[in-house]
């Protein structure tokens, strides 16, 4: 690989990791729907089972409102990326581990689940193509913990 394709891997590479962390900020605020649209392409999909799936931008912004009903407070802290490039599309996985607090009896939560995604760079910009939740690996009360 000649220099100038490594400096490019490497710029998709920390592309796709700002994609992500705009990702969780946009999360924890309040789960903005009118901004995660943006981070998508248009036929775009946000999956995880049990919880929902959205295609296109328009039913992406409706299940983000939901989880504005549903989620109180979240901090979503993703780590451990493994990131493949190939040219305009790429893949990566994400372990996440976050604390949530629910609308719902003010349950507090930690969650822990891998993020498993497709990018696709669309006028030299990445967007999310697939963005599929798997687990939860863990999800336990806060004051009980995973162990208890």
């Amino acid at each position: 690989m000649d220099l100038e394709a490594r400096i490019t891997r490497l710029e998709d590479l920390e592309a796709i990791k700002q994609l992500k962390a705009r990702y969780c900020e946009i999360c924890d605020d309040d789960h903005n729907p009118d901004r995660i649209t943006g981070l998508f392409t248009e036929d775009g999909v946000w999956e995880a089972k049990g919880i929902g799936e959205a295609e296109g931008h328009a039913e992406i912004r409706q299940l983000f409102q939901r989880f504005q009903k549903m989620i109180r407070f979240s901090q979503h802290m993703t780590m451990n990326p493994v990131i493949e490039v190939d040219g305009d599309t790429a893949r990566g996985t994400w372990y996440f581990f976050g604390p949530f607090t629910m609308e719902k009896d003010s349950q507090a939560l930690w969650q822990a689940c891998r993020y498993h995604e497709v990018y696709r760079k669309l006028g030299g910009q990445w967007f999310i193509e697939r963005l599929s939740v798997k687990g939860p690996r863990m999800a336990a009360d806060y004051k009980v913990g995973w162990a208890g």
